[in-house]
C-alpha cells in the first residue's frame, strides 16, 4: 500500500509540474504578443514572425531553454521604436535580454528588479530617458545602459547589483558623484561611467574592486586627485580618466599595474613628473599623458616598455633631452612629444629598431641633424618637426621613404640642397620646409613625380635657378615659392595648375611677362609677384579670372597702363601695384575705388579718387565741360532723391520711431558700390522694399531687420540689412563696407543712410541654409561647404575689416546656393545682445561669448567647431540627448578619443564614405576639437582653418582609445 501511495503523489507531482508549464507557456504567448503591441516594426522584419503559427521559440530574436520557456530575447540592431513595455521582465525564467542599437524611447520600467532570473540586460544605444532603475537583481551579471538619454544622479542603491561583471552607463547625462557602494560589486570587471556630467572625487573605494580589468570615466567634471588606491588593481588591463579636472600627481602606486596596457590620462590638469615605476609597466601598448602640466624630464627607465606601441606626452611642460632608450622600443609606432620644452639631439637611431608610422617632435628645442633612419620601418607617413632648430641636410634616406605623405619641417636652420629623389614622394600631398637655409635648385634637371602634391611651401630659403615647369601634380592648390633667389620667367605652364588657389612668388629674382595662360586658373584666389624683375604690361587675360582676390605685383619694372577692366573684376578686393612704370589714368572702379596711396605710389599715374594721391589726368575743354554738365545733373539727381526720401520718410514714420528714431527731419544717402545694381535698383524699388511682408528675418541689438526687395525694371533681388546705432559705427566703415568682396560672403551693393540709421544693401542669393540642405549632401560636399566657411571667415579675420564687421556663423543663416558655394551673412560691427536671455539659449555660442555678451575672432572659430561637429555627426548642439549645450563638445571628444566612425559620423553619408575619406573624417574632427577648445588662445586662426582643410586629404594613424590628435 506505501508504494502504491508513494507512486500516485509521484504521478500527482508530474501532472502538477506539467500544469505548472502549460499555464507558463500560455503566459509567455502573451507577454510576447503585449510586447509587439508595444513597439513599432518599421521595417516589418523584426517582428513580422511573432504570431501563433509558429511556436514562439522559433520567432525572430527569441531563444528558449529546454524546457522551452523563454530565456533570451535579443532583438539589437533592428530600428524598433517605441516604449519598452513592463512584460518584458514578467517572464520567469528569462536569462537575457537585448534591445540595443534601436530607436527606443520613454524611460525604463520600474519593475526591472521583480526580474529575478536575469543574467545580462543590454539596452545601450537608444533614446531612453529618465533616471537609473533602482532596485536588485541578484544574479545580474551584465548591464549596459550607455548611449542614451538618462539622467539624474546613479543612485546609492546601484550597489545592491552585487553580481555585476559588467557595468556600462557612459553617454547618458548622469550628474553627481560617482557613488562609494559601487565598492560592493565585488566581482565587477568592466566599469564604464564616460561622457556624463559627473563631478566631485573619484571615490577611494574603487580600489577594492579587485577584478576590475577596465575602468573607463572619460569625459566628465570629476576633479581632485587621483586616488592612490587605483594601483592597487593589480588586474586593470585599461585605465582612462581623459578630458576631467583632475588635478595632483599621478600616483606612484600604478607601477603595481602589472598588467596594464592601456593608460589614458590625457585632457586633466595633472603636475608633477611621471612616477619612475610606470616606466616599469611592461604590458603597456599606449600611454597618452598629453594635455596636463606635467614636468621634468623622461628618464632612460622607458627602455623597459618593449611593448610599447603609442607613446603622446605632447602639450605637457617637460624638460630635458628625449631619452635615447626610445629608440630601442621595437614596436613604437606613433610618438607625439610636440609643444613641449626638450632639448638636445633627435635620438640618433630613431626608427632604425622601431616601426614609426607617425612622429611629431615640433614645437620643442631640439638641435642637431635629423636622424637618417627615420623611415627604417618603411610606414613612416606622417614627419612634422617644425620650430626647433634643427640644422644640417635633410637625410637622403627621407628621399626613399615612399610612405610618407604628410612632411612639415619649417621654421628650422636646415641647410644644404633637397636629396635626390626628395622631389618624387608619390603619396606626399603636404610638403613644408620653408623658413631654412636650404639652397640649390628645385627646376631644371631636377624631375618632380609628386601626383598627390595639394601644398607646396618653400618660402624663406636660398633656392636659385628657374621655376619648374611641373610639379607632377595636377591637383596643387597652395605654392608658395617666395623669398628665395630664383630666377628666369614664370613657365606657361603654370597655367595647367587648375585646382590652384594660391601663388606666391614674391621676393625673387623672377624676369620676362606674366603668361597669359596663367589665366587659365580658374580657381586661383591670391596671386603674389611682387619684389621681382618681371616686366611689360598686365595682361588683359588676368581680368577674366572668376575668383581672384588679392593681386600684387609691387616693385618690379611692368609698364604700360593699367586695364580698364581690371576695376570690373568684382572679385578683386586688393590690388598692390607700387613701384612699377605704368602710366596713365588710375581705374576708379571695383578694387581701385578708395585704394590706398601706398598701392599707387612709385609710377607715372593719375585720377582716382582722393585716397590715391595721384594728381588728376589733364584733359582738354571737352573734358572741362562734361564736368560741369555732369555736376549739374548729379545736383539735380540730388533734389530727386532727396524729394523721394522724404516721402518715405513720412511713410516710414511709424516703423522709425518704433525704433527709438524719428527721421522726418533727417536726411538720406544712397550709394551703390556696384555699377549693375546701380542700374538696376532705383530708390523707389529700396523704399518699397521695407514693408512688413517683406521682412526675411528680425534680429537683436545692431541685429536689424532684414528685408528682401525686388527691382521694379526686372528680376534683380536684393536684400536689405537694417543697422541702427550708426554714430557710434569706426570711421570710414560704408568706404570699407564697400570694398568688402569675396565669393563666400554676401555681396553688399550698396548703402543708404542718414545721420541716425542706416541700412545695406546686399544682393539676393537663391538658395537654403545649411540647416536644410546638408543632411542631403555627401561628404565631399559637405567639405565644401565647411571650406567655403573657412575661406570667409579667414577673409573677415585676415584679410578684410575684420575688427569692423563680423558674420552671422550659425547654421540656419549660411545660405549655401546651387553649386554648394556657401554664403555668410554679415553683421554690424560691435554687435552685443542686449536681450541676454535671447543670447544665452542660442546653442552657437562661445562659452566666453556667454559671459562677456559680445563676439570675438576666436568666438566665431568655437562656432565654427561647432558647425565641423554638426557636418560631420549630423547633431547639432540643441539635440536634447546632450543635456547642456555645450555637451556636443564633449561627445564629440569622447568619439573622437575612442576613433569609432561608424558610432558617431552622420550615418547619411556612411557606406564608401568610412572607406575612401576614414581618416579626412577624423583629421576634420580633430580640428572641429581645437576650434571648441575652452581657452579661446588654444583655438587657431582663420588661416589655419583653410590650411588644415585644404591639406586634410590622407591617413591618421587611429587605433581603439587612442587619442589621435597632432598638430595641425
Amino acid at each position: 500500500m506505501a508504494k502504491n501511495g508513494a507512486g500516485e503523489r509521484e504521478v500527482l507531482l508530474v501532472f502538477m509540474f506539467l500544469l505548472l508549464c502549460s499555464c507558463c507557456t500560455g503566459d509567455e504567448y502573451d507577454l510576447l504578443l503585449s510586447i509587439k503591441n508595444s513597439m513599432n516594426d518599421p521595417l516589418n522584419q523584426s517582428l513580422s514572425s511573432w504570431n501563433l503559427s509558429l511556436s514562439y521559440c522559433k520567432w525572430k530574436g527569441i531563444a528558449c531553454d529546454n524546457s522551452s520557456h523563454v530565456a533570451k530575447i535579443e532583438l539589437s540592431g533592428n530600428n524598433l521604436s517605441g516604449k519598452i513595455p513592463e512584460s518584458f521582465f514578467h517572464f520567469p525564467y528569462i536569462e537575457t535580454i537585448d534591445l540595443s542599437n534601436n530607436q527606443l524611447s520613454g524611460g525604463i520600467p520600474s519593475n526591472i528588479s521583480s526580474c529575478l532570473s536575469l543574467r545580462h540586460l543590454n539596452l545601450s544605444n537608444n533614446n531612453f530617458t529618465g533616471p537609473l532603475p533602482r532596485g536588485s537583481i541578484p544574479q545580474l551579471q551584465a548591464l549596459d545602459l550607455s548611449n542614451n538619454m538618462l539622467s539624474g544622479q546613479i543612485p546609492d542603491e546601484i550597489g545592491f547589483f552585487s553580481g555585476l561583471e559588467f557595468l556600462d552607463l557612459g553617454g547618458n547625462d548622469l550628474v553627481g558623484k560617482i557613488p562609494k557602494s559601487i565598492s560592493n560589486m565585488t566581482g565587477l570587471q568592466i566599469l564604464t561611467l564616460s561622457s556624463n556630467q559627473l563631478i566631485r572625487e573619484i571615490p577611494q573605494e574603487l580600489g577594492l574592486l579587485k577584478s576590475l580589468t577596465w575602468i573607463y570615466l572619460g569625459y566628465n567634471n570629476l576633479s581632485g586627485g587621483i586616488p592612490a588606491e587605483i594601483g592597487e588593481l593589480t588586474s586593470l588591463n585599461h585605465l582612462d580618466l581623459v578630458s576631467n579636472n583632475l588635478t595632483g600627481e599621478i600616483p606612484s602606486s600604478f607601477g603595481n599595474l602589472t598588467s596594464l596596457r592601456y593608460l589614458f590620462l590625457y585632457l586633466n590638469k595633472l603636475t608633477g613628473p611621471v612616477p619612475r615605476s610606470i616606466f616599469g609597466l611592461q604590458n603597456l601598448v599606449s600611454l597618452d599623458l598629453s594635455d596636463n602640466f606635467l614636468s621634468g624630464e623622461i628618464p632612460e627607465l622607458i627602455i623597459q616598455l618593449q611593448n610599447l606601441e603609442v607613446l603622446h606626452l605632447f602639450s605637457n611642460n617637460f624638460t630635458g633631452k628625449i631619452p635615447n632608450s626610445v629608440a630601442s622600443l621595437p614596436r613604437l609606432q606613433v610618438l607625439q612629444l610636440w609643444s613641449n620644452e626638450f632639448s638636445g639631439e633627435i635620438p640618433k637611431n630613431l626608427g632604425r629598431d622601431n616601426n614609426l608610422t607617425v612622429l611629431d617632435l615640433s614645437t620643442n628645442t631640439l638641435v642637431g641633424k635629423i636622424p637618417d633612419t627615420l623611415c627604417n620601418s618603411g610606414c613612416l607617413y606622417k614627419l612634422i618637426l617644425f620650430s626647433n632648430s634643427l640644422t644640417g641636410e635633410i637625410p637622403n634616406s627621407l628621399s626613399r621613404c615612399s610612405s610618407l605623405r604628410r612632411i612639415r619641417l619649417q621654421n628650422n636652420r636646415l641647410s644644404g640642397e633637397l636629396p635626390h629623389g626628395f622631389t618624387k614622394l608619390s603619396l606626399v600631398y603636404f610638403l613644408d620646409l620653408s623658413n631654412n637655409h636650404l639652397s640649390g635648385t628645385i627646376g631644371g634637371t631636377r624631375g618632380w613625380e609628386m601626383p598627390e602634391l595639394q601644398m607646396l611651401n618653400f618660402a624663406r630659403n636660398g633656392f636659385s635657378g628657374a621655376l619648374p615647369a611641373s610639379f607632377g601634380s595636377g591637383v596643387i592648390e597652395n605654392l608658395d615659392l617666395s623669398t628665395n633667389g630664383l630666377s628666369g620667367e614664370i613657365p606657361a605652364s603654370f597655367g595647367n595648375f587648375s585646382e590652384l588657389m594660391e601663388l606666391k612668388l614674391s621676393e625673387n629674382k623672377l624676369s620676362g611677362e606674366i603668361p597669359d595662360g596663367l589665366s587659365l586658373c580658374e580657381k586661383l584666389v591670391s596671386l603674389n609677384l611682387s619684389h621681382n624683375q618681371l616686366s611689360g604690361r598686365i595682361p588683359t587675360s588676368l581680368t577674366q579670372m572668376p575668383v581672384l582676390g588679392q593681386l600684387d605685383l609691387s616693385v618690379n619694372q611692368f609698364s604700360g597702363e593699367i586695364p580698364k577692366s581690371l576695376g570690373e573684376v568684382e572679385s578683386l578686393i586688393q590690388v598692390n601695384i607700387s613701384h612699377n612704370h605704368f602710366h596713365g589714368n588710375l581705374p576708379s572702379t571695383g578694387a581701385f575705388l578708395a585704394i590706398n596711396s601706398s598701392a599707387v605710389a612709385g609710377n607715372r599715374l593719375c585720377g582716382g579718387d582722393s585716397t590715391a594721391g595721384l594728381p588728376p589726368c589733364k584733359g582738354d575743354k571737352l573734358q572741362v565741360w562734361l564736368l560741369i554738365v555732369t555736376c549739374l545733373l548729379v545736383a539735380l539727381a540730388a533734389l530727386v532723391v532727396s524729394s523721394l526720401i522724404l516721402v518715405f520718410v513720412r511713410r516710414r514714420n511709424d516703423n522709425f520711431e518704433t525704433r527709438g528714431n524719428n527721421e522726418v527731419d533727417g536726411v538720406w544717402e544712397l550709394e551703390f558700390f556696384d555699377s549693375k545694381a546701380s542700374k538696376e535698383i532705383k530708390i523707389i524699388d529700396v523704399v518699397e522694399s521695407m514693408r512688413d511682408e517683406n521682412v526675411i528675418s528680425r534680429g537683436i541689438a545692431r541685429g536689424g531687420v532684414l528685408y528682401k526687395g525686388k527691382s521694379g525694371v526686372s528680376e534683380f533681388e536684393f536684400v536689405m540689412k537694417e543697422v541702427s546705432g550708426i554714430d557710434s559705427l569706426p570711421t570710414g566703415f560704408w568706404t570699407e563696407l564697400g570694398k568688402l568682396k569675396h565669393p563666400n560672403i554676401e555681396k553688399v551693393i550698396g548703402v543708404m543712410r542718414s545721420k541716425n540709421c542706416g541700412f545695406w544693401v546686399s544682393e539676393f542669393v537663391e538658395g537654403q541654409s545649411v540647416s536644410e540642405v546638408f543632411r542631403g549632401m555627401s561628404w565631399d560636399r559637405r567639405r565644401k561647404v565647411a571650406l567655403g566657411i573657412a575661406k570667409a571667415l579667414c577673409y573677415l579675420h585676415c584679410k578684410s575689416m575684420g575688427s569692423s564687421v563680423g558674420c552671422e556663423l550659425s547654421p540656419e543663416k549660411i545660405i549655401v546656393d546651387g553649386k554648394d558655394e556657401p554664403r555668410l551673412r554679415l553683421r554690424s560691427p560691435g554687435r552685443t545682445c542686449t536681450d541676454a536671455k535671447t543670447f544665452v539659449s542660442s546653442p552657437y555660442v562661445a562659452p566666453e561669448t556667454r559671459e562677456a555678451k559680445d563676439t570675438t575672432e576666436k568666438s566665431d572659430i568655437y562656432v565654427f567647431g561647432l558647425i565641423l561637429i554638426e557636418l560631420l555627426t549630423g547633431k547639432t548642439p540643441a539635440d536634447t540627448e546632450f543635456g547642456l549645450q555645450e555637451s556636443i563638445v564633449e561627445w564629440a571628444r569622447y568619439c573622437y578619443s575612442d576613433c569609432h566612425l561608424d558610432t558617431w559620423v552622420d550615418p547619411t553619408v556612411k557606406g564608401t564614405t568610412l572607406s575612401n575619406h576614414q581618416n579626412e573624417i577624423v583629421e576634420t574632427m580633430s580640428l572641429a576639437l581645437h576650434c571648441t577648445a575652452d581657452d579661446p588662445m588654444a583655438r587657431p586662426c582663420a588661416s589655419d582653418l583653410v590650411k588644415t582643410l585644404e591639406s586634410v586629404i590622407r591617413p591618421t594613424y587611429c587605433v581603439f582609445g587612442l587619442n589621435c590628435s597632432s598638430t595641425i
